[in-house]
């Protein structure tokens, strides 16, 4: 049992150390497109972790299913920070001239309403 932990935590760390140094060398020009993919991948692992909320025991302890509804919560935060960052990001590739534009068109629509 103390090996199996011992190696999942060899794991952990190994890939913490790989991610970093993955990370690191991206270009800033690619950070973008790699925060959406990033997202993609989050909104699968939300939706596998409502499924195996589903699939609990109902004689499953409140322990695990406390911990699995915060990491849950946690998830979901992830993937819509990241969306709200990718946006914000994407945001500022825009022309001031297509900014105006958008904002001009959004007051005349309130306006006809």
């Amino acid at each position: 049992m103390y090996t199996e932990l011992l190696a999942n935590i060899a794991i952990l760390v190994l890939a913490g150390f790989v991610g970093f140094a993955v990370i690191s060398k991206v270009p800033n020009t690619l950070h973008t497109p790699l925060m959406s993919g990033t997202n993609a991948i989050h909104g699968i692992v939300v939706l596998g972790a409502l499924v195996v909320l589903g699939h609990l025991p109902s004689d499953a302890p409140w322990s695990i299913k406390i911990i699995l509804f915060v990491a849950l919560v946690f998830g979901t935060l992830n993937v819509v920070g990241g969306f709200v960052v990718t946006d914000r990001m994407l945001g500022m590739f825009k022309s001031r001239k297509d900014a105006t534009a958008g904002n001009r068109a959004a007051a005349k629509k309130g306006t006809e309403a």
